[in-house]
C-alpha cells in the first residue's frame, strides 16, 4: 500500500485511532490511581501496603514484555494486543470490585499483565503498518496520548475521590477497553504466516521469574527491607541465579524468547541502554517534581501535577517532528542532539533547586520533554527499522523492557537518595526546607542519568555508508502482513 499520509481521515485513520485508545488505557491508569489514593485507604484499609497499588502493576507489566514481544513474531501483533485489552478489562473490572488491599493489589497484577502487552504492541504496529518517514509523526500521535492523560487522569481521580467513588477509577476503563478492542477487530487485519514454531516456555518462565526477583528487590530495597538485609541479598541472589539458568537455557532453546541478537547488535544495544536512561530520567522527574513542589512551596496537586504535565507536553511535540531531523542528519545526531536538551533541562532543575519556582520547573520539565521526544523516538525507529516483521516485535519489547527497567531502577536509586536526606533529619518529609535538600539531590542524580545516557547515544551507530546490515536501519516500508480496512 502507497503512503497517503498520516492522520484520522487517512486510510489508516481508523488504525491510528485505535491504537491510540489503546495507548491511553495505559496512560490514564498511570496518573489516575495515585490522586484516589487516600479514598481507597479510607475504605478498604491497609495503608502500609498501597504502595504496592504501583509496585504490584509495574512489576507485571515489565516482566511480561519479552515474552508478549517474543509470541507477536510468532502469532501476530492483533491477538496478543487483544489479549491484553482484555486482561486489562478483567483486571480494571476486579479492581473495580475489590473488597480489601490486597485482593486489590492482586488485581493490579491483572491490569500490568494487559498493559505489557498493550503499549508495547501499539508501537509495534505503527511500527509495521507505517513507513520510516512516517513513523516520527505517528509516534508523536501516540505520545500525545500521555500528555492529554497528564491531565485527564489526575483530574478524574481527584473527582471520583471526592464523591467518594473511587472504584469509577478502574470501571472507567470498561468502555475504552470495549471500544479499543472492538475497532482494532474491525479495522487492523494481518496476514501472518502460520509455520510451525516451538515456544519456549522453560525460557519464558524464568526470564519472567529471575526479572521478578531484580525488580522486587530494586523496587523494595530501602523502602518495605534495607538494601544490605537477609531478604534484600536473597532477592538479589535468587534473581541472579535464575538469569544464569536462563542465559544457559536460551544458548539450546530453538526459538528462544530473548534471542542473543537482541544484545550482539550494537544498534539495538546501544539504542536499549538509551531506552533505559529515558526510563529512568521520565520516572524520576515524575517521581519527584510534585513531592518537591507540594512540599516545599505547599502547591496543589492540581498546579504540581500542571507543571509536571510540561514534560508530556513537551515530548509530543518534538517526537512528531524528529522525522524532519533524523532523515536529514541521521538517527545519531538527532538522538545527540535531543540528549543535548535533556542534560540542558536536568541541569537548570539541579542548579535551582534551592529557589523552588512553579514557573522554572515547568519550564524545566518543558524542556526535558523536548529533548526526551528527540531521544526516544529516533532511537526506537533506529531499532525497528533494523529488523524485518518476524523480528519487529522481540526488538520493541527489548526497547520498552529496558525503559521499565530503567524506570525500576532509577526509582530504587532515587528514593534511596532521597531517604538519606529524609532519615537525616527531624522534620523528614515534613520539613520545607528538607524537602528542597532531598529533591535537589534527586534532581542531581537524574541529571547524572542523562549525562550517562549521552555515552549510549555516542556508540551508536552513525549514519555512514559503510554501516553493517546487522548496525544500519532500514527505510524499509511497512510489512504487507499487516493491513488495515
Amino acid at each position: 500500500m502507497p503512503a497517503e499520509g498520516v492522520g484520522f481521515r487517512s486510510k489508516r485513520g481508523p488504525v491510528l485511532i485505535s491504537l491510540m485508545l489503546s495507548t491511553g488505557l495505559v496512560a490514564i491508569d498511570a496518573t489516575i490511581v495515585a490522586t484516589a489514593v487516600p479514598s481507597i485507604v479510607h475504605d478498604v484499609g491497609g495503608f502500609t501496603s498501597f504502595p504496592w497499588l504501583f509496585s504490584a502493576y509495574l512489576l507485571a507489566q515489565a516482566v511480561s514484555v519479552p515474552v508478549y514481544a517474543k509470541l507477536s513474531d510468532v502469532v501476530g501483533r492483533k491477538p496478543i494486543i487483544l489479549i491484553g485489552i482484555g486482561l486489562f478489562l478483567l483486571g480494571s473490572v476486579l479492581c473495580g470490585l475489590a473488597w480489601s488491599m490486597p485482593a486489590l493489589i492482586a488485581f493490579r497484577v491483572l491490569q500490568g499483565l494487559g498493559a505489557g502487552a498493550v503499549q508495547p504492541m501499539a508501537i509495534t504496529i505503527a511500527g509495521d503498518i507505517y513507513t520510516l518517514t512516517e513513523r516520527a509523526k505517528v509516534q508523536g500521535y501516540l505520545a500525545s496520548v500521555w500528555a492529554v492523560s497528564s491531565v485527564v487522569g489526575p483530574t478524574l481521580g481527584g473527582v471520583f475521590s471526592a464523591l467518594g467513588m473511587w472504584r469509577g477509577i478502574f470501571l472507567v476503563n470498561i468502555p475504552l477497553c470495549l471500544l479499543a478492542g472492538w475497532m482494532l477487530i474491525r479495522t487492523f487485519h494481518e496476514n501472518v504466516q502460520r509455520t510451525s514454531h516451538r515456544i519456549d516456555y522453560p525460557g519464558a518462565g524464568l526470564l519472567t521469574a529471575s526479572l521478578t526477583l531484580i525488580i522486587l528487590g530494586a523496587l523494595e530495597g530501602g523502602q518495605a527491607w534495607g538494601w544490605t538485609s537477609a531478604i534484600s541479598v536473597a532477592v538479589f541472589t535468587g534473581g541472579a541465579l535464575l538469569f544464569a539458568v536462563f542465559i544457559l537455557v536460551e544458548r539450546k532453546a530453538a526459538e528462544p524468547v530473548l534471542p542473543a541478537w537482541v544484545i550482539s547488535r550494537r544498534l539495538l544495544a546501544t539504542t536499549a541502554l538509551i531506552s533505559f536512561g529515558v526510563g529512568a530520567v521520565m520516572l524520576g522527574l515524575t517521581s519527584y517534581v510534585p513531592t518537591f513542589l507540594e512540599g516545599a512551596l505547599s502547591t496543589s496537586p492540581v498546579l504540581a501535577g500542571l507543571a509536571l504535565a510540561a514534560l508530556t507536553i513537551g515530548w509530543p511535540i518534538s517526537a512528531s517532528q524528529s522525522g524532519r531531523f533524523y532523515l536529514r542528519l541521521g538517527f545519531r545526531k538527532t538522538a545527540m542532539i535531543g540528549i543535548t536538551i535533556t542534560v540542558i533541562g536536568t541541569a537548570v532543575l539541579a542548579l535551582t533547586a534551592s529557589a523552588p519556582s512553579v514557573l522554572l520547573v515547568a519550564a524545566s520539565c518543558f524542556i526535558v520533554g523536548l529533548g526526551l521526544g528527540l531521544v526516544a523516538t529516533p532511537s526506537l525507529i533506529a531499532a525497528q527499522s533494523s529488523v524485518d516483521w518476524n523480528e519487529r516485535g522481540v526488538v520493541t519489547g527489548t526497547n520498552l523492557f529496558a525503559r521499565s527497567i530503567g524506570s525500576s531502577i532509577g526509582v530504587a536509586v532515587f528514593g534511596a537518595v532521597a531517604n538519606a536526606i529524609f532519615a537525616g533529619t527531624p522534620g523528614g518529609h515534613t520539613d520545607p526546607h528538607t524537602v528542597v535538600a532531598a529533591s535537589g539531590a534527586v534532581f542531581l542524580a537524574v541529571l547524572a542519568a542523562a549525562v550517562l545516557t549521552v555515552v549510549a547515544v555516542i556508540a551508536m551507530p552513525g549514519s555512514g555508508k559503510n554501516r553493517s546490515s546487522t548496525d544500519a536501519p532500514r527505510a524499509s516500508e511497512h510489512s504487507p502482513a499487516s493491513s488495515p480496512d
